[in-house]
């Protein structure tokens, strides 16, 4: 498919998507459309694969009416693609029938009741399980009335049965794009929730490309506060193939797009490990450790930095816990907890957690004196990100370093593009930021190489312009001649002055001085 072809794509999706706007917040649509393109996209994955199985019949999905077959059919998708639909099922049908003025509202929810049901024993069951919890078709925002409700979805799905997913074109994962170019138009949207579920795609490259330097191939890949899944397929696009993907995320309406995302991506049932719970409460991967961590955790929330916490194999060692207002060394923490001894680590953080001092200061000495985990810190610009314009960091970590006597800094501070409402990443700046890092060189005014003895020096402060210097040194003035160029403006004065003066007289006026 070509360029043109994809951004069309794009385009007609949120065509679509607009149908809602005006009825609901972006927050709120986006569970509907989004809801709605997973549906389809299962529907299309089922009819490719039956009909392949109905090819020496020279029958199709749509037509098959024979029970028996029907029943063999759908016990194989199940064990093959992870789930079913029977033919009257398929988004096609139930959209013509939208369309001739059927009543499709009490359909949709038992298609999706049967969609999860069909996996129910197997080893897609958590990966199906409350998918179409959010799509809820009786909320009147979509419309008062049952019929109005019904005419709405009815159109929504008869637009999104005119585009052509072309599903089976694996290689250029043209859907899963469409999806991840839609999730983030939807976060540009919702303000200050945006973060919950969305890291702009410019920040996502960074994280990944930090994690698979020199790495081709990933065994597992972890983000214990994924969102919508975004950043795990982002690490993915790095590498040629990632064994297994690992998240965790509180929101279960954020939880359940990011196993949509993962499924719409084409990443098979088995790969994928996705939980819906509270990370530093209730961590779901203890024990697991991972040769890739990226995560982009909430900024400096609140947390039970309960004593019990110290009994805790995440934050025993330490000593101390994370503040009760700021979280953020406690997701450090649990990250590290997971990190593989040949893993890399990348973490996105505001810039209190470089300098804070208190008990943040003792976690971060053990990180850097004790364990020496700490392999490099880079500074990010401000306005980034949805829903807040402060400046973040970068920490990369590593428990088998190449570089074990120093820590790199970065400061990329000044290097972006500007949008209409906020700060983005240009591929330039991605490419000076990996290059750097890689090639980890002191760069005036851009990036230093910091011995571990010169951070004990800080007190283990990371504040970045204690190590990158950016003073620019102000002009030198040459008090003499402006002192010449202030004489010379005083007696233009007094000549122009005299003119006036003169002109003053010949108009018989008052003068102005």
């Amino acid at each position: 498919m070509s360029e043109t072809a994809k951004k069309q794509l794009k385009q007609q999706l949120w065509n679509i998507a607009n149908e809602l706007r005006g009825k609901m917040n972006a927050d709120e649509f986006r569970v509907y459309i989004l809801g709605f393109i997973f549906y389809k996209y299962l529907s299309e994955k089922m009819e490719i694969y039956a009909d392949k199985l109905l090819e020496e019949d020279n029958i199709k999905y749509l037509d098959l009416e024979d029970e028996e077959t029907i029943e063999y059919i759908t016990s194989e998708a199940v064990k093959n693609i992870g789930f079913s639909l029977n033919s009257n099922e398929l988004f096609s049908n139930v959209s013509k029938k939208g369309q001739k003025d059927g009543f499709i509202l009490d359909d949709l929810p038992k298609i999706f009741a049967n969609i999860e049901k069909s996996t129910l024993g197997t080893g897609s069951q958590d990966d199906f399980d409350g998918l179409f919890y959010d799509v809820d078709l009786t909320d009147k925002k979509l419309g008062n009335t049952a019929q109005q409700r019904n005419d709405l979805i009815a159109k929504i799905l008869v637009h999104l049965n005119k585009i052509e997913f072309d599903i089976e074109d694996n290689e250029s994962d043209i859907l899963g794009d469409a999806y991840e170019y839609l999730i983030g138009k939807f976060a540009s949207g919702a303000g200050k929730t945006a973060g919950e579920f969305y890291t702009p795609q410019e920040v996502s490259t960074v994280l990944s490309k930090i994690v698979t330097i020199g790495k081709n191939k990933l065994k597992s890949v972890y983000d214990p506060t994924c969102g919508s899944g975004s950043l795990l397929l982002r690490v993915a696009k790095e590498v040629t193939d990632v064994s297994d993907f690992y998240g965790q995320e509180l929101n279960r309406t954020t939880y359940n797009l990011a196993r949509m995302n993962m499924i719409m991506h084409d990443v098979n049932y088995a790969q994928f490990d996705i939980k819906q719970e509270d990370t530093l409460e209730v961590p779901q991967h203890l024990g697991k450790e991972f040769e890739a961590i990226v995560a982009n955790p909430p900024f400096s929330q609140k947390w039970n930095a309960n004593d019990l916490k110290l009994t805790d194999n995440r934050f025993s060692q330490y000593g101390k816990l994370a503040p009760k207002t700021k979280a953020d060394f406690a997701f450090i923490q649990h990250m590290i907890s997971h990190l593989s001894e040949n893993g890399v680590m990348a973490v996105v953080v505001p810039h209190g957690v470089l300098f804070r001092g208190a008990t943040e200061s003792t976690i971060r000495k053990y990180l850097i004196d004790n364990r020496n985990y700490l392999d490099a810190v880079i500074g990010l610009p401000a306005n980034l990100f949805y829903g807040t314009s402060i400046p973040t960091a970068i920490l990369v970590f590593k428990k088998c370093r190449e570089n074990a006597d120093d820590v790199f800094f970065i400061d990329a501070s000044q290097e972006f593009g500007k949008a209409k409402n906020q700060n983005y990443l240009r591929d330039e700046d991605i490419s000076k930021i990996i290059t750097t890092l890689k090639e980890r060189k002191t760069i005036d005014k851009f990036s230093y190489v910091a011995k571990l003895t010169e951070i004990e020096e800080n007190e283990y402060n990371l504040n970045i312009p204690r190590y990158v210097d950016t003073f620019e040194e102000e002009k030198s003035i040459n008090i003499d001649e402006v002192s010449a160029k202030l004489k010379a403006v005083d007696i233009e004065i007094i000549n122009i002055n005299a003119e006036i003066a003169i002109l003053c007289d010949e108009l018989s006026v008052a003068k102005p001085f």
